[in-house]
């Protein structure tokens, strides 16, 4: 095999690997899409009967409940609690905003 082989195969493999990726990205992007759609609905429910935004429990029983499934995934249990906490501080804030406003549109779909 030539070195010119040998790179050919490797930027092949490269591909495939990239392109599974990306694959993977995509659906992560649609999964958050579908996620941030029921949060939505959770923020409304919440507005129209004078509920918190946020759910300590809630949210402590969540990140414990994606820690477990972390290790059992093989994915380091921090980085899982990392970006559940990420996700977590961004629907609050959904919340707040629809509570402050529970009869505006949202404008993520168009009315």
């Amino acid at each position: 095999m030539t070195t010119r082989d040998f790179d050919t195969d490797i930027r092949a493999e490269l591909d495939r690997l990239r392109g599974s990726i990306d694959n993977i990205d995509a659906a992560v992007v649609h999964m958050l899409a579908e996620r941030f759609k029921c949060t939505q609905q959770v923020g409304l429910l919440k507005a129209q009967h004078q509920l918190p935004p946020a759910d300590p429990e809630r949210e402590a029983r969540q990140i414990e409940r994606l820690r477990q499934l972390a290790e059992s995934a093989k994915l380091d249990p921090a980085f899982a609690e990392k970006l559940l906490n990420f996700i977590i501080a961004e629907v609050i804030r959904h919340h707040e905003t629809i509570a402050a406003n529970p009869d505006a549109p949202d404008p993520r779909h168009g009315g």
